[in-house]
């Protein structure tokens, strides 16, 4: 079986290629557009939670990922200004 698959053919074939990597052990590269974007690979069993948590806190420390406060239902995101008649620019906009 081939390690390279489009993502056409990867969505074809998920559970073949899952069981390709969990049976077989080694990874398997995803393309789109003919340049690697994803690989499934097997999982370490021997990754112990604190190894999750030390990877974690390294992401952090190098600034690839941040702790967001709260739930994200909790989170607000900032509304742009309303201003009246935007189905009239809209439809002015389109001529």
């Amino acid at each position: 079986m081939p390690r390279k698959y489009s993502l056409y053919e990867a969505k074809a074939k998920l559970s073949e290629l899952v069981r390709h990597v969990r049976e077989g052990g080694q990874a398997v590269t995803i393309t789109l557009h003919g340049r690697p974007v994803v690989e499934l690979r097997p999982i370490d069993e021997d990754a112990s939670p604190k190894a999750t948590a030390e990877r974690h806190a390294e992401l952090e420390r190098a600034g690839h990922i941040f702790v967001v406060e709260g739930s994200a239902s909790q989170t607000k995101f900032p509304l742009g200004t309303r201003r009246p008649g935007a189905l009239k620019r809209f439809l002015e906009d389109r001529d």
